[in-house]
């Protein structure tokens, strides 16, 4: 990690070598974040790179504060800045749904994740989390994939905290239900 700590002070220094180093390790890690959250190529494109002006901008604020895993610490906080610079633009839209697909390639790019097993179920949620409505979305994506509180949901939304809640309820029910019409057709199938 010691690589990373050098790329980190280069970028706090403003250098664009470096900056250019981060960007490059984290982009797809970053757009796959922004995907879920919009759905269109060139927007989330777009998202994600006012999301690392922000990172760079803010940069200063990252403070390792233990000994630890800095890739890990750091892939939090790019999240975190990608998920609010996702939910800033569908707020900005009135959080209308987005149009378009998810290219294929997307998908292909190279992240030293999980295996492919787990890519194909990640895929296969993305692409049902895309038909729920953009309220329920929003809040299934960050209490359940990023990870938020019901409390830091309501304020970053300006919701209530019990909307967020009943959010939740309901994109998990039609998650379940979305899940059991795909095995339904399934079975048909075979």
């Amino acid at each position: 990690m010691e690589k990373l700590e050098i790329i980190l002070e280069g970028c706090r220094a403003a250098k664009r070598k470096y900056q250019e180093l981060l960007y490059e390790q984290y982009y797809d890690f970053a757009l796959k974040i922004v995907f879920r959250y919009i759905y269109n190529y060139e927007e989330a494109a777009e998202v994600t790179n006012d999301g690392f002006v922000k990172f760079f901008l803010s940069l200063d604020k990252f403070v390792i504060e233990k000994e630890g895993n800095i890739g890990k610490m750091l892939g939090g906080w790019i999240r975190r800045i990608m998920v609010n610079t996702a939910i800033d633009l569908l707020r900005k839209k009135m959080m209308l749904p987005e149009i378009g697909g998810i290219p294929d390639a997307v998908w292909e790019m190279e992240d030293n994740g999980p295996s492919a097993e787990q890519k194909l179920i990640y895929k296969e949620l993305v692409v049902l989390i895309k038909n729920l409505p953009p309220e329920y979305r929003i809040v299934f994506n960050m209490h359940v994939i990023d990870g938020y509180k019901h409390l830091e949901i309501a304020e970053i939304l300006g919701i209530p905290v019990g909307t967020s809640k009943s959010n939740l309820m309901r994109a998990r029910a039609l998650m379940k239900n979305f899940v059991n019409q795909k095995e339904q057709l399934s079975s048909c199938r075979i």
